[in-house]
């Protein structure tokens, strides 16, 4: 009989300590980035309708609700971390599920590398002497969040709620002082710029294709809204917390876009917001005067703080599932004290590293945008094959408005797949073959990990 102290110890297991304040602040760090201080002058420009614009923010807020309510289904049946893989896993099985996972954790590995380069840029834009070092400052940012996650959990949950909190208040402070300041001038001017530049909308088929283009420009700028699903597996009690931070990220999330909007449409009209690269610096120089670019600066960089710091937090979730199923070597589902997988949080950091000394994160990013659509459509789809496979599994949470809303989610991430091949047509088609070269890597993958 083996004796105690030769009995082999137990394998480490993520903690589940997370709650409602984590789920809403991962949400919202994971969202909310530097599209909403660029996106709204591309919006204004190609529908110059105040009306048209705001509507079409509103409506963005309400599918990103739909499409979390349907993922908390998934993520309340399965509470396992590891985001969209888990369920495609499950659902369609270990190839398909194959792909969703490793082309996410590209594209999150893409995603931060992206984050950290554009925090350099911003650090030489408030210091010109550290123009020479962006590069540098990009790979610390990504080490030190490394070293944040790296000590746990509970670590990576107290920073994330910290960052978000700032990002948020100071992105309502910028939406307070443009309302306040349009309020005390000339609304009526705006107003009357927005009726004249009404009148210039496109119409019929031109109107339809400046309107689905728009929309899938606002609905880009809300992803990252199923942050959360990363770490159900984590989460005290996933039945009760996982639906209800979902709904209160995406809630103030789209609080924040819509304030934001509508300040930039109070302070420069939708005929001055049309077309502005930077519609957020653009009204702050109206209220701040010369200030107001430095000031946008510093609220991007907390923003995008928020932004590394969730992303490389949920990055190694995917690989450490996928480990955990034998998809990958078990080694890489090594947890710490901390409730961190290391192997894989220290992997995701040296992709992440390697991209951003390379440049190649560029070219990721450019197929990770059709990855984004193909993995959300795969995972609305999953919750249908999954009500038919498995009637029975106990579902403490149901997706609203089941079938109706979550086939509405679904087509939409189908017309959205659509649209790709014809807006982004040689990028759509690289992405394709990547998927399909993907086979022989699975085949390869999984005779090395069982053998």
């Amino acid at each position: 009989m083996p004796t105690t102290s030769s009995a082999k110890p137990a394998a480490r297991s993520l903690l589940k300590v997370l709650g409602v304040a984590f789920g809403i602040a991962i949400i919202v760090g994971n969202t909310i980035g530097s599209g909403i201080l660029r996106t709204p002058g591309e919006i204004a420009a190609a529908l110059p309708s105040a009306g048209w614009f705001m509507g079409l923010w509103f409506a963005g807020g309400l599918y990103a609700l739909c499409g979390a309510m349907t993922m908390a289904e998934l993520a309340v049946m399965i509470p396992k971390s590891g985001g969209q893989y888990v369920y495609a896993r499950r659902a369609l099985g270990e190839y398909p599920g194959f792909v969703i996972g490793w082309t996410d954790w590209i594209s999150v590995c893409a995603a931060t590398a992206l984050t950290s380069i554009a925090l350099g840029e911003l650090s030489a834009t408030l210091i010109p002497s550290l123009a020479p070092y962006q590069t540098r400052i990009a790979v610390m940012t990504t080490l030190a969040f490394t070293a944040i996650h790296w000590i746990g959990v509970r670590s990576g949950d107290r920073t994330q709620q910290l960052l978000s909190v700032l990002k948020t208040l100071a992105l309502l402070a910028i939406a307070a002082a443009c309302l306040s300041r349009s309020a005390a001038g000339d609304v009526a001017a705006s107003d009357a710029a927005s009726d004249a530049a009404a009148r210039t909308i496109p119409s019929g088929m031109f109107f339809a294709s400046a309107l689905v283009l728009s929309f899938q420009g606002v609905l880009y700028t809300f992803d990252g809204w199923n942050g959360l699903v990363y770490f159900s597996g984590e989460v005290k009690d996933p039945g009760r917390e996982i639906p209800k931070s979902m709904m209160w990220g995406v809630i103030a999330v789209t609080v924040v876009y819509l304030a934001l909007n509508w300040a930039f449409l109070h302070v420069l009209g939708i005929d001055g917001l049309s077309g502005e690269k930077f519609a957020a610096v653009a009204a702050a120089k109206a209220v701040f005067g010369a200030t107001g670019e430095r000031i946008v600066t510093v609220v991007m960089a907390v923003s995008l703080l928020g932004n590394a710091s969730a992303i490389l937090m949920q990055a190694p979730r995917v690989p450490y599932a996928m480990a955990e199923d034998g998809l990958l070597s078990r080694r890489i589902a090594t947890v710490n004290a901390g409730g961190t997988p290391t192997t894989a949080l220290f992997l995701s950091a040296m992709v992440s590293i390697i991209l951003i000394v390379s440049g190649t994160f560029q070219t990721v990013i450019a197929l990770a945008a059709f990855f984004i659509v193909v993995q959300y459509a795969t995972t609305f789809a999953s919750l249908f094959v999954l009500r038919y496979k498995e009637p029975d599994t106990p579902r403490p949470y149901r997706a609203w408005g089941y079938p109706v809303i979550p086939a509405i989610v679904l087509v939409g991430a189908l017309g959205f797949l659509a649209g790709s091949y014809v807006t982004d047509t040689a990028n759509s088609l690289h992405a394709t073959y990547v998927v399909v070269a993907s086979y022989p890597a699975y085949l390869i993958t999984r005779r090395l990990v069982r053998k």
